[in-house]
């Protein structure tokens, strides 16, 4: 199949890519390259430009009208930076997809795999969360994946457009080939942070909220390797047509993740065990727009797709620290 990739040249995206490819099937990337590299995009077909450039999409069908699926994944996605930049995620992740979605619907493109985020979830009891657990953003990023979802719902009851909801968990690691991984330079994201501080790129990890109500007062994660996020959306692609029957309706929402909650502390417990010698931390309070957080319960991606998570936590470190040694032959920068 033919499954055009919008922020393929992004960390998950590229990953995606090269696990499409692996299945036999050909991703067409499309990308600004406002934050993802041009190397992540490698000899790929690729449309350089914007997800709402309505002209630019109706070339990439012309030129590509076997074309079987979008996963749109092209997206702002640093929470701090949402909350005191909500404008450009509201128009970079809320406009413009909706340009990307009635374009797609308009040129006989229905299938679309959307990435959302675990970010929507309420704090629950026992912190496991089911597809139809509260949903509570906390952050301006977070609550442009709830409109998007609502977006895609109400659209594809109204029309031709038929979605499946990816809800993330939190990526971690970098594709098994290291031909692509984490490129910020200063990353944003707890494993990212770690690392730095591992190798002397910043003086200590902080542990962001120490008083939380979890089991050591740290935050609770779902760490899910970006190579099985990558193979959950070649399952969607796969299956997505019988995602949509089984879920009796024009839309269905899956969380991805492990099935099993880590705190900060016992990540840096694992990392320093992979690493091999102990991380210099401190402690401050939580960033804005951080939340206590959660763990998915994986039944529904395991029974409508047959994809289950297969990497742990310290795989994920060990190919981020791998990762990390080898980025500067691929981007120039360590």
């Amino acid at each position: 199949m033919k499954v055009l990739v919008t922020g393929g040249a992004g960390y998950i995206g590229s990953t995606t890519a090269k696990a499409l490819e692996d299945a036999g099937h050909v991703p067409i990337v499309l990308d600004s390259l406002l934050t993802g590299p041009r190397a992540f995009v490698r000899d790929r077909i690729f449309y350089e430009g914007d997800v709402a450039d309505r002209e630019l999409l109706r070339r990439v069908v012309a030129d590509h009208p076997d074309l079987d699926c979008t996963i749109h994944m092209a997206a702002r996605i640093v929470v701090p930076e949402s909350v005191a930049e909500p404008y450009a995620y509201y128009r970079d992740n809320v406009a413009k997809s909706l340009e990307l979605f009635d374009e797609l619907e308009a040129l006989g493109k229905p299938r679309v795999v959307f990435s959302s985020s675990a970010s929507l979830y309420a704090t629950v009891e026992g912190f496991e969360v089911t597809e139809e657990s509260p949903l509570q953003p906390g952050s301006p990023y977070a609550r442009t994946k709830l409109m998007m979802e609502q977006v895609l719902a109400d659209i594809a009851a109204a029309g031709d457009l038929r979605a499946v909801i990816l809800r993330y968990f939190n990526p971690i690691g970098s594709d098994p080939d290291l031909q692509s991984g984490v490129y910020a330079k200063e990353p944003s994201h707890v494993l990212g942070q770690l690392t730095m501080a591992a190798l002397g790129q910043r003086d200590a990890f902080t542990i962001t909220g120490t008083d939380l109500p979890t089991r050591d007062g740290t935050g609770i994660r779902d760490y899910v390797h970006v190579w099985d996020l990558a193979l959950a959306h070649v399952a969607a692609v796969e299956q997505f047509d019988r995602a949509i029957e089984r879920a009796e309706s024009s839309s269905t929402v899956l969380n991805l993740g492990t099935g099993r909650g880590v705190t900060v502390r016992e990540l840096l417990a694992i990392f320093e065990d992979v690493f091999g010698r102990p991380v210099p931390t401190r402690e401050a309070p939580p960033r804005p727009g951080d939340v206590v957080g959660a763990y998915a319960n994986v039944d529904r991606a395991r029974d409508v797709l047959g994809w289950s998570s297969r990497l742990s936590v310290a795989d994920g470190i060990e190919s981020a620290l791998a990762w990390m040694n080898r980025r500067r032959d691929i981007l120039g920068y360590a």
